[in-house]
């Protein structure tokens, strides 16, 4: 190699101690047992390099795939690729070394350029997103996993290529699950001569072997310096609402004053970062610098961490980007809050919420090892040793817990509908990935039967997750530049300022006003310019990329797309919002899910929205980021998924049939309008249902109706045999489809129904014979001595009752009789007011008894009327006293 001396195993000449970004402290292995803040340790020796190993190593590789495990400061992310380049198996081809962090990528890269005398671009050079230093003459080409994925997919027998590194497997994020596949695809299919090594300080090695066909598992020799573990005490004081932003500071100001060397702290996100910032603003007047280390930095603000301070103490706050890999010279203490966030992707609902959450004892190791990267350290760990003892061991695979859709799209472009073609350390979830193919249909990548669509492999060139790439492709040319906009906005790290106890608003547009303003070179005081510059290059260079990109659907967005909503509509179709009718700021989803906005954000006014982020925490999703959309571009947009179903319901209120079209987005019910009913509609069994609710009144039961239905039970008891039909109430209840339906016929109201002579329904339901037996054997009324009608009331009790004044009954020796005489009726006797006065089934008795005594009072009362004293011989005599048919009881006089 060139300017390298050359050690026995071939490859450049030892390290110094700086050689390799990252050093692994034995965590747990090098603790002190003190339970709170314990005495530094001794100091010990620089551990041995790897050099031992590469021998082994390279024999491995020159059979099969091979695992290396070897703590982070043994030199393996820089020191093995240099090691393995003159390798005769390797046969002068390249090496592609990944990473998971673009950091760690540009670092180890000019780290081993620096090693070789050579600049970036020669024989080592890097690509990460947006940016490549990768020359002709390159052979190692240090990459972050996306990269490797895009790679394959274009040139899947990965010409030239020789090896490929998985360093820091043990993140098992999502990029490197889906790497490792295709990678081992082609191995096995096109390239048997590729070789895989996979390497990490905390592997979980067997499963990994067994995957790689039994690769042996090669151990690098040599110990990390001692790292002084020194856990909280039992009662310290958590800021559980921070993330421990309390217990952070309070840790740091101790270090400051009892501890050596520059001090890393490891923060759940950017937000608990900033929040120390705050609770550190004195030590600049002590001339400490405080420095952040998180993803969403530019390049520059990242190696103004990395790089070498300039004599002056430094606190660096970093997310767990700083876990592995990366080199930060002069940490001689790490304070560890022991939390991560991650995103949790929840398949039910297609949402994904970010979960604080504790590390496992492997990313705890990792952290901790920073602080012995040049020689002894001290590690805070701000949680207790029995809170240690309940963390898993290893963290989480990324593919169990993430959105799939990014994985599929991949997957499909590779020619592969089903992930169990494919060999995986943890295959997909099956929820998560049927989730996955659903949207990407959605978005329009997939065809019905699966296949990657023109628009679905565009989507796959395109630097961005598959939603955001819709968007991009499927802008109109005079929303490109706003597209771009939106695509950096949601995928940056948010412009406007967080202040505590106020909530930020979720408006999208705001932010896209806040850009435009940055542009133009206004920006108002609070607002952070670097991350609006951050977010203007982004969106400058996705603008670039899609001024080219094949499958843009340009004809039908420049016709349905007018607005930002509608642009952002074509990357959440699946999060089109409709306010539930209140002022509360609560949503409905287009699949039928609900999403709450703060009802003082001005967003909440508007009745429908697209959530571009949706935290699914709670039983209803928080909308992050949105913006308003009309109606009528949702229906323009979405002309081909909206259902128009036609109902029939009853209107309770107007106590009718009514038909309503509904236009109806899945979930979302865009408008509901009455139209006329037709002959077809089943208008007969609503009708029917809301009689059944209530049908004595929904049914027009006179008093008539009441006395056919006495008067055929009556005969139905005298003749069982003779087949005289129920009309009872709870028979004609339970049989209203058989005889009231065929009347219903052309009705839509309920007064229509009440209308109906019920008489005439029931007596149809005997035939011509029954009629006529039933008026002779128990009929409606009696014809009195005297010559009047007198009703007949069949529902006065077991016998029916025949309500008559007493003078028509004059004269009349036997109780009148029905049925051929087999009924006597019950005489209600009644005086010349209508008032009953005497109630026999005995009509001669009463004239022998007790009328006497009745005929006495009566005189007194009515010295008018006629009152023989023989009533049986006497003339019946006709008063005006009323009747009233059909009701039980005496008419009035």
């Amino acid at each position: 190699m060139r300017g390298q001396a050359r050690d026995p195993a071939g490859g450049p000449a030892p390290r110094q101690p700086d050689d390799e970004p990252g050093h692994q402290a034995g965590g747990r292995t090098g603790d002190t047992g003190g339970e709170g803040i314990g005495e530094p340790a001794a100091e010990g020796t620089e551990p041995p390099s790897i050099e031992a190993a590469l021998k082994e190593l390279n024999a491995a590789l020159g059979i099969g795939h091979a695992l290396l495990q070897a703590p982070t400061g043994s030199g393996k992310s820089t020191r093995v690729p240099l090691a393995l380049l003159d390798q005769d198996w390797l046969a002068e081809r390249r090496i592609l070394l990944l990473e998971p962090r673009r950091p760690a990528a540009r670092l180890i890269a000019a780290r081993m350029a620096a090693l070789l005398g050579e600049p970036l671009g020669e024989t080592v050079g890097y690509q990460v997103r947006f940016e490549r230093r990768i020359g002709l003459r390159t052979r190692i080409e240090v990459l972050t996993e996306g990269i490797l994925t895009r790679r394959i997919q274009s040139d899947p027998a990965l010409e030239g290529v020789g090896a490929i590194i998985f360093d820091e497997l043990h993140e098992m994020n999502l990029q490197s699950a889906l790497g490792l596949a295709l990678t081992l695809d082609v191995a096995s299919s096109l390239r048997p001569d590729l070789r895989i090594l996979a390497m990490s300080a905390t592997l979980d090695a067997a499963p990994l072997s067994e995957l790689l066909g039994g690769a042996p598992l090669i151990q690098a020799g040599g110990r990390p310096f001692p790292v002084d573990i020194r856990h909280a005490p039992r009662n310290s004081p958590r800021d559980q609402g921070g993330g421990a932003v309390t217990a952070v500071v309070n840790a740091i100001h101790q270090a400051l004053t009892t501890d050596e060397g520059d001090i890393l702290a490891f923060l759940p996100g950017a937000g608990e970062i900033e929040r120390v910032r705050e609770g550190l603003a004195g030590l600049a007047a002590r001339g400490i610098q405080v420095l952040a280390l998180h993803g969403a930095q530019t390049t520059a603000e990242q190696d103004l961490a990395l790089k070498p301070g300039d004599g002056r103490r430094r606190v660096v706050l970093a997310t767990d980007i700083a876990e592995t890999s990366l080199t930060l010279p002069g940490i001689g203490v790490v304070v560890d809050s022991g939390l991560t966030r991650k995103p949790r992707f929840v398949p039910g609902s297609g949402l994904t919420r970010l979960v604080t959450e504790p590390i496992p004892l492997a990313s705890a190791d990792q952290r901790a090892g920073r602080a012995g990267r040049l020689g002894p350290g001290v590690c805070y760990r701000l949680w207790t040793r029995e809170q240690e003892a309940g963390r898993p061991e290893h963290r989480t695979p990324e593919i169990l817990q993430s959105d799939l859709a990014s994985l599929a799209l991949e997957l499909a472009l590779w020619g592969v509908r089903d992930p169990g073609e494919l060999r995986w350390l943890q295959a997909p979830p099956r929820p998560a990935w049927e989730q996955a193919v659903s949207l990407l249909g959605r978005l329009g990548a997939l065809d019905s039967a699966g296949r990657i669509t023109r628009l679905g492999r565009a989507m796959v060139g395109l630097p961005v997750q598959p939603r955001l790439a819709a968007l991009l492709l499927g802008a109109p040319p005079a929303l490109a530049g706003e597209a771009a906009d939106l695509c950096a906005l949601i995928s940056e790290r948010d412009p406007l300022p967080r202040r505590p106890g106020i909530p930020t608003s979720a408006d999208l547009g705001l932010r896209l006003q806040i850009l435009k303003a940055f542009r133009n070179g206004r920006v108002a005081p609070d607002m952070d310019s670097r991350r609006l510059a951050a977010i203007d290059r982004v969106a400058a260079q996705l603008q670039r990329l899609i001024k080219h990109a094949d499958g843009k659907e340009k004809d039908r967005a420049a016709t349905e797309i007018h607005s930002s909503g509608g642009l952002l509509a074509l990357a959440y179709p699946d999060r089109l919002a409709q306010g539930r009718g209140g002022r509360d700021g609560r949503y409905r989803l287009v699949g039928g899910s609900g999403a709450v906005l703060p009802a003082e954000d001005p967003l909440a006014i508007h009745p429908y929205l697209v959530a571009a982020v949706l935290d699914a925490a709670g039983r209803d999703g928080r909308i992050q980021l949105a913006l308003p959309i009309a109606e009528g571009e949702i229906r323009t947009l979405f002309a081909d998924r909206l259902q128009r179903e036609r109902t029939l319901t009853w209107d309770q209120d107007r106590e009718a049939a009514s038909t309503l079209e509904t236009t109806r987005l899945d979930a979302l019910v865009l408008d509901r309008r009455p139209v006329p009913i037709l002959a077809s509609d089943p208008v007969g069994d609503l009708l029917l249902a809301r009689i059944r609710r209530d049908p004595g009144q929904a049914l027009n039961w006179s008093g008539e109706a009441r006395q056919l239905q006495a008067r055929v039970a009556l005969m139905r008891a005298l003749e069982p045999e003779a087949g005289w039909p129920d009309l009872s109430q709870a028979q004609l209840e339970a049989s209203l489809d058989a005889w009231l339906s065929p009347w219903l016929a052309g009705k839509t109201r309920l007064a229509e129904v009440q209308a109906l002579d019920l008489i005439a329904l029931l007596a149809t339901l005997l035939d011509g014979d029954r009629r006529r037996r039933l008026d002779r054997e128990a009929p409606p009324t009696l014809v009195t001595p005297a010559g009047t009608r007198r009703a007949i009331d069949y529902l006065a009790g077991a016998s029916p009752l025949l309500a008559v004044p007493l003078q028509e009954m004059l004269g009349t020796r036997d109780t009148p009789a029905i049925a051929s005489g087999r009924v006597r009726l019950l005489m209600q006797l009644l005086s010349p007011a209508g008032r009953p006065i005497q109630l026999t089934q005995d009509l001669p008795g009463f004239w022998t008894g007790s009328y006497a005594l009745v005929r006495k009072e009566m005189r007194g009362r009515y010295p008018k009327h006629h009152w023989p004293e023989d009533p049986a011989t006497a003339a019946p005599m006709a008063r005006s006293i009323k009747s009233n048919p059909g009701k039980s009881g005496p008419g009035k006089g």
